[in-house]
């Protein structure tokens, strides 16, 4: 795997684990008033949710790099 394949690896794998991270801790807003969501969060979270995505990617990415690159299991028809 070369510099650009590890790029677009990690950053499709981001996205995909940032969909299944944003939903964890949301708690609904107390009070409902006019023109505002019903189901938007009151502490988002965000900054915490994009380290903690950041992190797990991280580890599935150097699985995903092990992976590839190891003898076990070849993509190519050497």
């Amino acid at each position: 795997m070369n510099w650009v394949e590890g790029i677009v690896v990690y950053t499709i794998t981001w996205w995909l684990v940032i969909f299944c991270v944003l939903p964890i801790g949301v708690k609904r807003a107390g009070e409902e008033h006019l023109g505002h969501d019903a189901g938007a969060p009151a502490n988002p979270r965000l900054a915490f949710k994009a380290l903690l995505t950041t992190g797990i990617t991280t580890v599935i990415f150097i699985g995903i790099y092990w992976l590839v690159n190891s003898p076990y299991i070849s993509f190519r028809g050497d």
